[in-house]
């Protein structure tokens, strides 16, 4: 299985991929599992989140752009609440 990939967008990229009319997602602090039937694309406006994997722990903020692969069991830990764009590829 592959790993989550975070990366860091210029403005130009951002404005590229339309991110900005995708929707909206948020969630206050809290804990959960999560399953990935698709792979998910998402750029954090907001918050704090660390993303528990068998393969390790990633700690996502604001200004990442993540992708989560399709597949990927993991836990949810919410520090800081989380403004997000998302879309399903």
């Amino acid at each position: 299985m592959s790993n989550i990939i975070i990366q860091k967008l210029t403005e130009e990229e951002i404005s590229e991929k339309g991110i900005n009319n995708w929707p909206i997602w948020e969630k206050e602090i809290s804990t959960f599992d999560w399953y990935y039937d698709e792979t998910e694309q998402c750029y954090f406006l907001e918050g704090k989140v660390i993303v528990k994997t068998s393969s390790g722990d990633y700690e996502i903020g604001k200004g990442d752009f993540v992708t989560f692969p399709a597949g990927l069991s993991c836990v949810w830990q919410v520090v800081e609440p989380v403004r997000k764009h998302y879309r399903f590829i």
